[in-house]
């Protein structure tokens, strides 16, 4: 009679929760080890300060999430999350100009971190082979370097510690896993690590939306401009549940947005476009200002790794997390995740399978990686290898393909099918977008933001910041 197979997930954040989804079909129990109470409803969950800030959930990442939770997409947008189009919803300002919306090739799902994390949350738990363990910290897996099979794990409170058996462990545990150092005291070699920072620092706050604002409000970024010799600075507002608006502003190294509320409105005028200043300087601040410096683009290579265990993957922020101003993180974790259940269904348990799922789950990175760090590198003072020759000349051509996008459906398709982590990002030199690249936009870049007059009165000019 065949022994019930057990997994144990740590960490019960987005990625944890998906982790667990995933294993559900193809273990007899999953159980998740989180170290923090984990709230009821759309609450504000210890440890993850970086949940105050902008999310995205990119179609790719959404989609992943439907291929291991049906129906998650409409769970979000009953409970008061948005699906916009891109580029139709869409209102950026990228280093290369404007881009002009248009017909909707690929979509976002945007709302609070909190109700996207918990609408997920609620759907895993209610699976009956899933539960949540008392809250705990992992401090060290169980086995040898051949196999992985438990995780010790130590109640805070108490200090008690305990042994969870199992047949397979999922670290996602985030930014702040251990995953290198219980890899080396099991006797496997530490992996090589990657840091691109461009010491980017986050301030956000949350305003009512003006009354009259209609519900099918844009999302509005200003990026910075990676190709100009100063401080990246941006502002980003996007429409939430319940007629808010959370608004974040970022900044380089000696361009820091403040965290003091009197300051708030100025800097968000002050970056290469004002229409989000003005935007928010007449409505009504519904938070305090929320600062953050965990902002690096670090990644694990335990793909590269000689050997490694059975019984064990790492997926999530535990192998890399990005600059958050691209939004990408949720998606690569909900990508993850979708690898780690199609891994399984492949290669089932047998000797050599983590492995293979490690190795996978290491290319679901690669394009958020580079999207990140080729730019953030470019920033002055910013931390890492300076790019080579290959990087900036393909730096170069995504920039023309960028700037080409608003005029060309071949090269828009490629972008925003690459951005949104729905198609490879070897889809950028694909013959067709080559060859619209090569020929370049058709029309002058637009020399104010794609909004509607009736969306322009909201930005009518105030000297109110508050």
């Amino acid at each position: 009679m065949r022994t019930p197979a057990h997994a144990v997930v740590l960490g019960g954040g987005l990625a944890g929760t998906l982790a667990a989804a995933a294993l559900s079909s193809h273990m007899d129990k999953v159980t998740i080890v989180e170290r923090y109470h984990l709230p009821d409803g759309p609450g504000t969950r210890r440890g993850v300060p970086q949940a105050r800030h902008a999310h995205l959930m990119w179609s790719g990442g959404a989609r992943a999430i439907e291929s291991l939770l049906p129906g998650t997409i409409r769970r979000w947008t009953v409970a008061g999350a948005r699906q916009i189009g891109v580029p139709s919803g869409l209102v950026s300002l990228t280093a290369q100009g404007w881009l002009r919306r248009g017909p909707r090739m690929q979509f976002i799902i945007i709302c609070s971190r909190d109700l996207l994390d918990w609408v997920v949350r609620k759907e895993v738990l209610a699976n009956d082979r899933i539960t949540m363990a008392p809250p705990a910290q992992a401090v060290a897996l169980l086995g040898s370097p051949a196999r992985v099979t438990g995780v010790r794990v130590r109640d805070e409170q108490s200090g008690q510690e305990t042994e969870l058996e199992a047949d397979f462990i999922v670290d996602a545990t985030g930014r702040t896993s251990q995953a290198s150092s219980w890899l080396a005291n099991l006797g496997l070699t530490a992996p090589a690590e990657e840091t691109v920072d461009s010491g980017l620092t986050y301030a956000t706050r949350i305003f009512q939306a003006p009354k009259g604002t209609p519900t099918d409000f844009p999302l509005i970024n200003v990026q910075a401009d990676h190709l100009a010799a100063r401080p990246g600075q941006s502002a980003t507002l996007i429409p939430i549940e319940n007629r808010r608006w959370l608004v974040t502003l970022s900044g380089t190294r000696g361009g820091e947005p403040p965290t003091e509320a009197s300051r708030f409105v100025d800097f968000a005028r002050g970056v290469r476009h004002p229409i989000v200043g003005d935007l928010i300087a007449r409505a009504r601040p519904d938070s305090p200002v929320y600062g953050s410096h965990s902002t690096a683009n670090r990644r694990r290579h335990f793909e590269r790794l000689p050997h490694w265990p059975d019984g064990f993957i790492v997926l999530g922020d535990a192998v890399a997390t990005y600059n958050p101003i691209y939004g990408h993180g949720m998606s690569v974790a909900a990508r993850s995740a979708a690898a780690l259940h199609h891994g399984l269904a492949r290669h089932g348990m047998r000797s050599g399978a983590a492995r293979r799922i490690q190795r996978t789950i290491a290319g679901t990175t690669d394009g958020a990686w580079t999207t990140a760090t080729s730019q953030d590198v470019l920033y002055p003072q910013a931390i890492g290898a300076p790019p080579t020759m290959a990087a900036r000349l393909m730096q170069r051509y995504v920039d023309r393909l960028v700037k080409t996008a608003s005029d060309r459906p071949a090269a828009a398709a490629a972008f925003y099918g690459a951005f949104a982590l729905s198609k490879p990002m070897a889809q950028l030199l694909s013959p067709k977008a080559a060859l619209a690249t090569l020929l370049g936009p058709t029309r002058p870049a637009l020399s104010a933001p794609p909004l509607s007059d009736e969306l322009l009165f909201f930005a009518r000019p105030s000297s109110s910041s508050e």
